[in-house]
């Protein structure tokens, strides 16, 4: 199949010729004939799979069929999105769509001054990418009005749910007419997205690219057993290799992020941050450097991360794992992307154990992981083990042998008779008897 097949307006087959796109993906080969027929549309599909050229195209399809123009202080068409820089690259794939007929594509985000939206509001919109907190201040002073507007696209639902959007999200449907087009997408589906679909679409067709909560099958995903006090090294140590050329970081809090960011710099591993305590002008640079290969790591909190669509991000890294099982999809999810390959990799301390427990539940799989503790350290949860088969010539878990100094108190690894200690074992992360042992640390 090709895009031609799909009913698609010829000036928009022309603008996916210049982008280098020829087949269509699973999501966007299922979902755009539907919504080219005015259907709703419910779609579980992980980031990566194509979803925005699903629902940005159909739309642009339908701007091209009646090119009246918007109304001041309107939209034809309004996408929410969780995140700043998500909304920003919606907006940009629009565009890119859009290039031989140029719509008149706004981004509606907080951070940044009133004035240029209020003026660009005043002049009508065709396509309004927006998130939801400063788009009900526009509603609230009158200078937005959602009245016409014809079709609704809400991105990223589930994430919208784990921001507390819910609510302000049905405020805005409210204020949209009855008779329109709406679209909801979500990498997972969990109760209250439920609902929210059953409230909102009407008989839509359902696409589902990938099961829910299941994690992207290219992405080959991998645990390292780590004290606390030694994640910093070990991610310097992994991050040295140069088969990973561009990495994203993960940490739980925005300190957390600046803290890993520095410290790499301090290493000597060229790296940035971003998080919500960032102004959007130095996210949005931290973002174009990543995206341009100035930086080679970007370390990045789970809100802010939602809006990095990235190519050829080779590696994910979980320096904390998330408290929320869900948040593991979403972040492994920036890699192997556009059919690519990729690599996830997770560093756990003791105290994570019941997190990555709730990962493999909820992914349905066993994660295999490079136990890097000390012996003293080691918490097996009960395992039954037993020896790992011994390999001639394995090469020592730090390089050229050499055991880290103490660091935040961390104990000295207590060496093995048969060689460094802590030497490479991998098994399974959270049950079973059976090890192997690894060559090398995978990267």
């Amino acid at each position: 199949m090709t895009f031609s097949d799909l009913g698609l307006n010829e000036i928009l087959l022309r603008a996916l010729e210049r982008e280098g796109y020829t087949t269509p993906t699973p999501v966007q080969s299922q979902a755009i004939p539907a919504l080219l027929q005015g259907r709703d549309l419910l779609g579980v599909a992980q980031t990566g799979t194509g979803k925005t050229a699903a629902f940005a195209l159909p739309i642009l399809h339908r701007l091209l069929a009646d090119k009246r123009r918007p109304a001041p202080n309107t939209a034809r068409a309004l996408i929410l999105a969780p995140t700043r820089e998500l909304a920003a690259q919606i907006a940009d794939s629009f565009r890119s769509y859009g290039h031989f007929f140029r719509p008149s594509v706004g981004v509606i985000v907080g951070g940044v001054s009133h004035r240029p939206q209020n003026e660009m509001l005043a002049r009508g919109l065709d396509v309004l990418v927006a998130t939801p907190g400063r788009l009900l201040d526009h509603l609230g002073s009158g200078r937005l009005k959602l009245g016409t507007t014809e079709v609704l696209v809400l991105d990223e639902a589930d994430h919208m749910l784990d921001l507390g959007f819910i609510v302000p999200i049905r405020q805005i449907v409210a204020k949209l007419p009855k008779q329109r087009q709406t679209l909801l997408f979500s990498a997972t589906m969990p109760r209250e997205i439920s609902a929210l679909a059953d409230d909102m679409l009407r008989d839509p067709t359902k696409v589902s690219v990938t099961p829910a909560a299941t994690t992207a099958e290219r992405v080959a995903q991998h645990v390292y057993l780590v004290s606390g006090g030694a994640k910093r090294d070990l991610l310097v140590e992994l991050l040295n290799d140069r088969e990973i050329s561009r990495a994203i970081v993960f940490t739980r809090t925005k300190r957390g992020a600046d803290r890993v960011a520095q410290h790499l710099e301090s290493a000597g591993v060229g790296a940035d941050a971003i998080h919500g305590n960032k102004s959007q002008s130095q996210r949005l640079r931290a973002l174009d450097g990543f995206r341009k290969g100035r930086t080679r790591v970007l370390v990045a909190t789970d809100i802010a991360a939602r809006g990095i669509d990235v190519d050829g991000v080779t590696h994910v890294v979980n320096f904390e794992l998330p408290e929320v099982a869900e948040a593991y999809v979403h972040r492994i999810g920036r890699t192997a992307r556009a059919g690519a390959t990729g690599q996830a990799i997770s560093l756990c301390d003791n105290g994570e154990r019941p997190l990555l427990r709730a990962i493999e539940k909820l992914t349905r799989q066993t994660l295999e992981f490079t136990d890097r503790r000390a012996e003293g350290a080691r918490q097996d949860d009960g395992d039954s083990a037993r020896p790992a088969p011994k390999r001639p010539n394995s090469p020592a878990p730090h390089r050229n042998g050499a055991q880290h100094p103490r660091r935040d108190g961390q104990r000295p690894p207590a060496k093995r008779a048969d060689g460094p200690a802590n030497n490479g074992q991998k098994r399974r992360a959270n049950g079973g008897a059976r090890y192997k042992q690894a060559s090398r640390p995978q990267v």
